[in-house]
C-alpha cells in the first residue's frame, strides 16, 4: 500500500510498470478475460454467430459490473442513437462511474469509437476532409495538426480510443473504403498515416497532457487490394507484393508508435486475418516490432465461423484469434466474456496468454491518465468540439486538399463574370461533402455548401443554382438549359453521395447496386447528361467532382474547360472551393491516386512493374494511361524546376541520398508547389516498378522567388523485394525524376 493507503496501481506516482504489475497480480481471471471484451451501443446487425441486435447504454452498464467489461463504443459510430455532443459526453460519465464505483478494482473504461476525419460522428465535431483529401494535401504537419484537433475534442467527449489511422494502400478504386485512405503510394500512407498517429497519441507517452491524447489504432492490418474490389474480399496477392506495397506503412507507423492495430476481415493469401499467427505474431509482432494491442474488427471472430469456415464454433473462433496474436475482443460483449473465460478454464488458451494481453490494455489505459481522469464535463465538450480555431484549422486542410486538374483559362474567375450558374447533385449537400462516418443527414446549417461558398466569397457575382439531378436521376433539365445560357460561367458538381464501405446503407445511398457502386467508376447518365445539358449552350464550365475515389471521367473531362477534384471536404469544404474558384486561393493539391480512364483499366498505378511488348509498343496500349496521373496537379502559379543534383556517396555509410533541386516561381502569383521525387532500379534481380515515390515536400514560393529543395532519401526505400519479405539495396545504376527532371547515379557495393 502507498502512504494514504491506497494499493500501488491508484498511486500515479508509482512507475508504470509497476502500477499495472500490481493491479495484474489483484485481478481475478474473470476481471482479466473482462478486460479484453467490448461491446457497443445502437442497433447493429451482425452474423448469426456473432453478438448483433440492439444493445443500450444499460446493457453495457449490466455487463460491466457482471462481466468486467474494459472496452467499449456507445457513441462515435454510425450505428450509434447517441450523438448530441451534451448526451455523449454523459454516458461517457455514466459509463466510467460504472466501471470506477461498481466493480471491486475500479478499472475504467476504453471508450473506442471511429473519428476518421474529424470528431465527425457527433454533432457538433470539426469535420475534416477524408483522409483521400488530406492525402491530396502531401503535407505530414498538417494531418497531424488534425489528429491533434481529433483527440482534444474527442477526450472532451470521454472518448479515449480512435479506431485510425487508416493505414492501407489503395491500390482498386472500386473498393468503397478507399476514401478512408491516404491513397496508391506505400511512402505517402506510410508518412501521413505515421503523422496522424503522433498527433493523436501526442502526449501519451509522458511529453505533454495525457488527457489530450487518445489511444491510436491503426487498421486494417493487412488490407488494401480484396479482390474485385469488394470490402472483405479475399486478398490473392504475392509474397513480394504483400512486403513491397502493403506492409511499409505499417512498419511506418509502428515506429512513430501507436498503441493498437485492427485486424482485417479479410483473408490474406489464403489465411484469414483473425487467426493468421504468421500474420499477427510472426510479421507484426515480430518482423515490425510492434507490443501495442491487437483488436479483432467488429465480425472479424464470427466470419471465421460462418465465411472463413476455419472453425466450426465460436468458441473455436475465439481461440484461433487468441492463439494467432488478438488481444481485444472489440464487440464480443457477454456472449464472447463467457466462452473465452471457458476456453481458459478447460486449458485450451491459457492464462499466462491472457496476461499478456490484460497487460496491454491496462498499459494503455495508464499511459492515457484514465485513472486520475476518468470524467468529462459535458459543458467544456460544447465549448470545445467545433470552436473556431479547429473549424478554421479545418479549412486551411480543405483548401490545400482541392485538386485543379484542368484549366483552359477558364479560372479563376475574373472580373469580366457577372453571373455564375451552379447546378448539380453535389452543389447544395452539406452530407455529400462530408462523406460517411459522419453524422447523416445534417442540417445545411452545420457547414458551407459550394452555393453558400460562392454566395459569401463571390463579391459582386449573381449566383444562381438549378439542382438539375440527383446523383442517379434527373429531375428538371428545362431551368438548367436557361440558367446556362443566360449565366457568364457554370459550376457544375457531380460525383459520388454519402456511404460507408459496399457502398451502403440503403435507407440512406438507395437501392445496392446502383451508383455508386464497385462496379462502376463511370458517372450515371442522369449527370452526364446534367453536364451535356450545360456546356451545349456554349457557356465556359467548371466541372467540380466531389468523390469518394477517382472516378472514371474522361468524356466528361473533355466536356469541362476546368475541372476540380474536391474528394469528400467536410464542412468547410463548399467556401474552400469557393475561395479556389475566385481566386482567393491559390490551388496546390495534388492527386494520391491514380484516375484511371475506365474499370477495363484496372489495376492502375504509378509504381507499376514493367510490362513487355512483345510485338512492339506501337501494337500494345500503354499500361498506363489515366485520365489523370498520381501527383498530378495544377496551380495558378506557374513552377520551373531547374539543377537537379544527386550525392550518393555516403549512401553506404548513413543510409542517406541526398536529392537537391531548384524550384521558382515564374508567375506573379504567390503559390505553393509538392516536391515529387520518383526513383527507378535500372537493372534489378527482381521486378522493380517502373518509377516510385521515395520522397516530397512542399514549398511556398514568392513570384519571382528561386529556392533550393534538399531532401535526404533513405537508402533501404531503393531496395528489392524478395519473396521472404526481405529487402536488399543491389548496387548498381538508378535514376531520379523530379518534375521533367531525371539524374541517373551510382550506389557501390
Amino acid at each position: 500500500m502507498t502512504r494514504n493507503g491506497d494499493p500501488p496501481y491508484k498511486d500515479p506516482s508509482v512507475d508504470l510498470a509497476k502500477r499495472v504489475d500490481d493491479l495484474l497480480s489483484r485481478m481475478t481471471l474473470g476481471e482479466k478475460v473482462g478486460q479484453l471484451i467490448g461491446m457497443y451501443e445502437g442497433n447493429f446487425s451482425g452474423l448469426a454467430s456473432s453478438p448483433g441486435g440492439t444493445q443500450s447504454i444499460k446493457d453495457i452498464q449490466d455487463a460491466i459490473r457482471e462481466f468486467k467489461i474494459g472496452v467499449s463504443t456507445p457513441f462515435g459510430t454510425g450505428i450509434s442513437s447517441h450523438n448530441n455532443v451534451g448526451v455523449v459526453a454523459r454516458i461517457a460519465n455514466r459509463l466510467q462511474k460504472t466501471a470506477i464505483n461498481e466493480t471491486r478494482l475500479g478499472i475504467p473504461l476504453l471508450i473506442a469509437i471511429d473519428a476518421l476525419h474529424g470528431h465527425a460522428n457527433v454533432e457538433g465535431g470539426t469535420v475534416f476532409p477524408h483522409n483521400l483529401g488530406m492525402a491530396a494535401t502531401w503535407d505530414p504537419e498538417r494531418v497531424h495538426q488534425a489528429a491533434r484537433i481529433t483527440a482534444t475534442e474527442m477526450r472532451a467527449t470521454g472518448a479515449t480510443q480512435n479506431y485510425a489511422p487508416m493505414t492501407n494502400v489503395a491500390r482498386d478504386p472500386r473498393w468503397g473504403r478507399t476514401y478512408e485512405t491516404y491513397g496508391e503510394s506505400p511512402h505517402l500512407v506510410g508518412e501521413l498515416a505515421a503523422a496522424e498517429a503522433a498527433g493523436l497519441e501526442y502526449g501519451s507517452d509522458g511529453s505533454g497532457d495525457p488527457t489530450e491524447a487518445v489511444a491510436a489504432t491503426m487498421k486494417h492490418f493487412l488490407d488494401g487490394s480484396p479482390v474485385r474490389g469488394e470490402n472483405a474480399a479475399p486478398m490473392d496477392v504475392s509474397p513480394t507484393t504483400l512486403h513491397r506495397v502493403f506492409v511499409p506503412p505499417f512498419r511506418r507507423v509502428v515506429e512513430e508508435g501507436v498503441s493498437a492495430a485492427l485486424v482485417t476481415n479479410s483473408a490474406i493469401n489464403g489465411e484469414p486475418g483473425h487467426s493468421s499467427k504468421q500474420y499477427l505474431t510472426t510479421l507484426l509482432r515480430g518482423d515490425l516490432g510492434f507490443q501495442g494491442l491487437i483488436y479483432s474488427a467488429w465480425l472479424g471472430i464470427g466470419m471465421l465461423v460462418e465465411d472463413h469456415r476455419t472453425a466450426t464454433t465460436v468458441s473455436d473462433a475465439i481461440r484461433q484469434a487468441a492463439d494467432a496474436g488478438v488481444d481485444v475482443f472489440s464487440v464480443g460483449g457477454p456472449t464472447y466474456a463467457g466462452h473465452l473465460l471457458e476456453a481458459v478454464e478447460n486449458g485450451e488458451i491459457s492464462e499466462d496468454r491472457i496476461d499478456e494481453s490484460v497487460r496491454r490494455v491496462l498499459e494503455v489505459k495508464f499511459r492515457l491518465g484514465l485513472f486520475e481522469h476518468p470524467f468529462v464535463d459535458a459543458d467544456r465538450a460544447r465549448r470545445v468540439l467545433g470552436r473556431d480555431e479547429h473549424r478554421h484549422a479545418a479549412l486551411e486542410c480543405a483548401r490545400h486538399s482541392m485538386t485543379l486538374l484542368k484549366n483552359e483559362d477558364v479560372l479563376p474567375i475574373d472580373d469580366s463574370v457577372d453571373e455564375v450558374f451552379v447546378t448539380g447533385p453535389n452543389a447544395n449537400s452539406v452530407d455529400n461533402l462530408c462523406g460517411g462516418w459522419t453524422v447523416a443527414q445534417l442540417d445545411q446549417e452545420y457547414g458551407s455548401t459550394l452555393v453558400d461558398g460562392l454566395t459569401e466569397v463571390a463579391d459582386g457575382v449573381d449566383v444562381r443554382f438549378e439542382q438539375g439531378a440527383s446523383i442517379r436521376d434527373v429531375t428538371d433539365l428545362g431551368p438548367v438549359r436557361h440558367g446556362a445560357e443566360r449565366a457568364d460561367l457554370a459550376v457544375v458538381a457531380l460525383g459520388e453521395n454519402w456511404y460507408v464501405h459496399e457502398f451502403g446503407p440503403r435507407d440512406i445511398t438507395g437501392a445496392t447496386g446502383e451508383f455508386p457502386t464497385r462496379s462502376r467508376l463511370r458517372l450515371p447518365e442522369a449527370q452526364r447528361r446534367l453536364l451535356r445539358t450545360v456546356t451545349d449552350t456554349g457557356v465556359p464550365t467548371v466541372l467540380v467532382l466531389v468523390s469518394g475515389r477517382p472516378v472514371a471521367v474522361p468524356d466528361v473531362v473533355e466536356r469541362a474547360d476546368g475541372v476540380i477534384m474536391c474528394y469528400l471536404p467536410g464542412l468547410a469544404g463548399g467556401r474552400a472551393l469557393a475561395e479556389i474558384l475566385t481566386g482567393e486561393v491559390n490551388p496546390s493539391g495534388k492527386l494520391p491516386i491514380t484516375m484511371p480512364k475506365s474499370v477495363g483499366d484496372l489495376p492502375s498505378t504509378h509504381d507499376r512493374l514493367p510490362t513487355p511488348y512483345p510485338i512492339g509498343s506501337d501494337e500494345h496500349p500503354s499500361s498506363y494511361d489515366p485520365v489523370f496521373e498520381f501527383g498530378h496537379g495544377l496551380s495558378y502559379s506557374d513552377f520551373e524546376y531547374r539543377s537537379l543534383s544527386v550525392d550518393s556517396s555516403g549512401a553506404k555509410e548513413s543510409g542517406l541520398i541526398d536529392v537537391a533541386v531548384d524550384v521558382a516561381n515564374r508567375s506573379e502569383r504567390r503559390g505553393e508547389e509538392v516536391v515529387q521525387v520518383y526513383a527507378r532500379d535500372l537493372v534489378s534481380s527482381r521486378l522493380t516498378p517502373v518509377k516510385e515515390l521515395i520522397a516530397f515536400d512542399r514549398v511556398s514560393l514568392d513570384p519571382g522567388e528561386t529556392k533550393r529543395v534538399e531532401l535526404a532519401v533513405e537508402t533501404h526505400r531503393l531496395g528489392v523485394v524478395r519473396p521472404d519479405g526481405s529487402s536488399v539495396v543491389e548496387p548498381g545504376e538508378f535514376e531520379v525524376t523530379v518534375g521533367e527532371l531525371s539524374k541517373r547515379f551510382h550506389i557501390d557495393d
